[in-house]
C-alpha cells in the first residue's frame, strides 16, 4: 500500500469528526473512506470500491495511514481507544460492523497534541481530558464539558436550543455539566422524525418538547416512545409564550432605547408573543423579527431566577430529574 501522509489540519478535522455527537456508523465510515480517498495512491480505488470493503480491511488501511502521518514515536497506549469503544456502544446501538471500525488502534494519543490548549471545541477538549487521564469528574469541573453526553433533549425551534440551558443554569442546573445535549428539530413535524430517528440509534434517554398545539404529534412519538423517554407538550402556547413580559421588555428597552420605548401594555395584545413581537417590530419600525436574533438579545438580558417563569422551572426539573 502506497499513500500520502495526512496534513495537519487533516489529523485534527478527522480526531473531530469522530468524536462529535453522531451516529458511530456515520462518522466512522466517513472518516476512514476519506482518509483513503485524500492519501492512498496504490492501490487506487473509487468511492464506491472502499464502500465494498471489508470493515476490518478498512479500518486497518485507514488506521495505518493515520497513524503513519503523525510526527511522533510509535504510540502502544490505546487506553483512550477503549473508552472511545465504551463510549460510543454505551450510547449509540452498533452493529457488528461499526463495532469492528471502532475497535481500532488510532494513535489519538499523538494527534491529539496538535490541537491547541485553548480550542474551544468541547468534544476535542474532551478528547484531550481523556487523553491527558483525568477523571470525568475533574473534566467537568475544570472546563464544563458538555461530554459525554448522558440524555437528549429535542426541542421545535432554535429559541429553545439558545435560551434552554440559559435558563437552567439559572436554575442551578448546567446543561454542559451534566452532558444535557439540546437540539432543534426545525419545527414539531421534524420533531417526530428526529425522535423516530434516535430512539433506534441512541441507548440513552429523550426528553422530548412540544408546543401546545402539537397533541398529534404527541400521540406519534407517544406510540413508539421507549422507556426511559418522556414527552413534554407546553401548557402555554410556543416557547416565546414562557417568557416573562419584564424580561421582553427589558430586552427591547435595552436593544432600541436611542429610538423606542415599549411597556407592559404592549404585550397584553391577547395574541401570542411571537405575533405580538411581529406587530411590534412593524409598527415601530424596527427591522423583521427574527426568532433567533431576539433569543440571542434575551440571552444577554438573563440575570437572575426572577427571569425564568414557572412552567420554564417546571421543564427544567423535568429535564434534570428523568432518565
Amino acid at each position: 500500500m502506497k499513500f500520502k501522509k495526512l496534513s495537519k489540519d487533516q489529523i485534527i478535522i478527522s480526531i473531530d469528526r469522530l468524536t462529535r455527537f453522531k451516529p458511530t456508523g456515520e462518522k466512522y465510515y466517513r472518516v476512514f473512506e476519506d482518509i483513503l480517498t485524500t492519501a492512498l495512491t496504490e492501490p487506487q480505488y473509487k468511492k464506491s470500491d472502499i464502500k465494498k470493503l471489508e470493515p476490518s480491511l478498512l479500518r486497518d488501511m485507514a488506521v495505518e495511514i493515520f497513524n503513519s502521518s503523525l510526527n511522533s514515536c510509535k504510540n502502544d497506549d490505546f487506553s483512550v481507544n477503549k473508552k472511545l469503544y465504551e463510549y460510543e456502544n454505551s450510547l449509540f446501538k452498533n452493529s457488528d460492523d461499526v463495532k469492528i471500525l471502532l475497535d481500532n488502534k488510532l494513535d489519538f494519543v499523538s494527534a491529539v497534541m496538535m490541537v491547541s490548549d485553548d480550542t474551544k471545541v468541547l468534544n476535542l477538549k474532551w478528547l484531550k481530558h481523556l487523553v491527558s487521564g483525568e477523571s470525568l469528574c475533574e473534566s467537568r469541573e475544570i472546563d464544563k464539558l458538555q461530554f459525554p453526553i448522558e440524555k437528549v433533549v429535542i426541542a421545535e425551534g432554535i429559541t429553545e436550543e439558545i435560551l434552554l440551558p440559559e435558563f437552567a443554569r439559572l436554575c442551578g442546573f448546567d446543561f454542559d455539566e451534566n452532558g444535557v445535549k439540546i437540539i432543534a428539530a426545525g419545527g414539531k413535524n421534524q420533531v417526530v422524525k428526529l425522535y423516530y430517528k434516535l430512539c433506534d440509534e441512541l441507548k440513552c434517554p429523550i426528553f422530548v418538547l412540544l408546543d401546545k398545539d402539537a397533541q398529534t404529534n404527541e400521540y406519534s412519538i407517544n406510540s413508539k416512545l421507549r422507556q426511559c423517554d418522556k414527552v413534554y407538550l407546553l401548557d402555554s402556547g410556543e416557547f416565546e409564550d414562557l417568557l416573562p413580559s419584564d424580561l421582553i421588555i427589558r430586552t427591547i428597552n435595552n436593544e432600541f432605547k436611542n429610538f423606542i420605548t415599549v411597556n407592559s401594555s404592549d404585550l397584553n395584545t391577547g395574541e401570542s408573543t411571537v405575533k405580538t413581537l411581529e406587530e411590534i417590530y412593524k409598527e415601530k419600525g424596527l427591522h423583521e423579527f427574527k426568532k433567533a436574533e431576539f433569543a440571542q438579545r434575551i440571552k444577554q438580558q438573563l440575570f437572575s431566577l426572577s427571569d425564568v417563569s414557572s412552567e420554564l422551572c417546571k421543564i427544567i426539573e423535568e429535564i434534570k430529574t428523568f432518565q
